[in-house]
């Protein structure tokens, strides 16, 4: 038998990407060719999320019915990994039944993150569809706050009671564990499902039989409460290294548990939000590179329009300036150099702040000390650059009054730009909102017409006409 020459084999790959897309072009080639069988079995050893890469590959037209070849016991899986637009074609290819088996083997929390961003009319519909278990579990999910612990969190966790014996805890697990998120970390309860204690696997394993749950367990629980906001909660397991942190309600009942990949999910789009925030963009869940042109459009028209009204302060600053311009016409020649640097330092400034503030290494008390460092880091980079500048426009125009205006102005507008890109985060994050609104885009603009204020009223006073 002759072998293709275009068949690369596994051994040959060198990436796991390279591997991705094999199995991408494969599945194509199958489905393309009606070779469901061939399909079927490509994707029978493939792990869930490259199988789920693989099908958001294919032409539209193709998604269902690569979706329907996937063995029952893994498609909810897959289903989990594919992005949100592509589930939701899927939704509307289905019929009632396989959408209700679907939908009921999801996990709670992978289930709820699914129906939020479902239209109402469909959540609905969906939800009269679920079995009474798990109807009940996803309501209770749905209860809670968007964004919060509660909402993010799953009621699938192996509960314990202190009186247990090591032999009664692991027949319990055997019981449970597939049903349950994760059995790594095992929580107390007592009568009433107040959280007492907490034990991991390892314990369990390295202790005697005979020994009790009381007698090996961690009474210093570390939990959050259902209202605590999700940011939060990625913190406390990032700070901790847990792979679960238990949730509890007022009354200090366990009521679920957030793991790390539902944690990492949460971080992902944090940190894709405070990104589009500090560039000027409004974002959302759904993925930018998916919308029509229209939607982009709406998205990043509000914060132009903001920049574009603040600008024209600028415009009108240098316009009431005309009469010095017109007689030291060589002043204009460093607006542009003053603005830009002093965007630039303001956005550098900005950037760690915001950065430590949504990374939580900068406390409230310590606002005014970070605020005190910047403008000093602030005044440095003005006093180098300004040296700099005062050199270069002096050799270039032979007049020390205009190059050392540039070069005090410089000194004042990157003092101004640091201090301001350090403040106005602070301020934004003390007065509740998020300290990426203070966007990039926003404290330059601002930077500018400082600045050009700046610049001329320390022409007015040094250049003589």
């Amino acid at each position: 038998m002759v072998e293709n020459p275009n068949t690369t084999s596994v051994e040959e790959l060198t990436s796991r990407e390279e591997l991705r897309e094999l199995v991408r072009s494969q599945l194509q080639m199958f489905l393309e060719q009606a070779n469901f069988q061939g399909a079927k079995t490509l994707l029978v050893p493939v792990q869930p999320a490259d199988a789920a890469h693989a099908i958001e590959g294919l032409p539209h037209s193709l998604h269902a019915i690569a979706f329907r070849l996937l063995p029952k016991d893994k498609s909810s899986e897959i289903y989990e990994h594919l992005d949100s637009a592509v589930q939701q074609s899927l939704i509307e290819e289905f019929k009632n039944q396989e959408l209700q088996e679907l939908i009921d083997r999801m996990s709670p929390d992978d289930r709820v993150r699914l129906l939020d961003e479902l239209p109402a009319d469909l959540v609905r519909r969906l939800l009269k569809q679920l079995s009474s278990s798990e109807r009940q579990a996803t309501s209770l999910l749905l209860g809670y706050e968007p964004n919060t612990a509660g909402r993010i969190m799953t009621p699938e966790y192996v509960s314990l009671k202190e009186h247990f014996t090591v032999s009664q805890a692991f027949e319990r697990i055997r019981s449970l564990a597939n049903i349950t998120e994760t059995i790594y970390a095992l929580y107390v309860t007592d009568g009433t499902r107040h959280l007492s204690g907490i034990l991991s696997l390892r314990d369990l394993v390295t202790a005697e039989p005979e020994q009790t749950i009381g007698e090996i367990m961690t009474r210093d629980v570390v939990s959050v409460h259902t209202s605590v906001d999700q940011e939060e909660v990625a913190r406390t397991i990032q700070r901790y290294d847990f792979l679960a942190l238990p949730v509890v309600d007022s009354e200090q009942r366990l009521v679920g548990i957030v793991t790390v990949d539902d944690v990492l999910d949460v971080l992902e789009r944090e940190t894709t939000e405070d990104i589009y925030a500090l560039g000027g963009l409004q974002a959302d869940r759904e993925n930018y590179f998916q919308m029509n042109l229209f939607r982009i459009s709406r998205r990043r028209v509000t914060w132009l329009l903001v920049l574009l009204v603040t600008n024209i302060f600028t415009g009108g600053v240098i316009g009431a300036n005309e009469d010095m311009l017109e007689q030291v016409v060589s002043l204009a020649m460093f607006i542009p150099l003053l603005i830009d640097t002093g965007g630039n330092v303001g956005t550098q400034s900005s950037t760690v702040v915001i950065r430590g503030l949504s990374m939580d290494k900068i406390r409230t008390s310590l606002a005014w000390q970070i605020i005190r460092r910047e403008a000093m880091v602030g005044i440095l980079l003005g006093f180098m650059m300004g040296i700099i500048v005062v050199f270069v426009a002096y050799v270039f125009l032979q007049d020390w009054r205009v190059a050392l205006t540039v070069g005090l102005s410089l000194w004042g507008i990157a003092t101004l730009a640091s201090t301001s890109g350090a403040a106005l985060p602070m301020i934004f994050k003390s007065l509740g909102f998020d300290p990426a609104l203070m966007s990039a885009p926003f404290i330059t603009t601002c930077v500018d017409v400082l600045g050009v204020l700046i610049y001329f009223y320390i022409a007015r006073a040094l250049v003589e006409f």
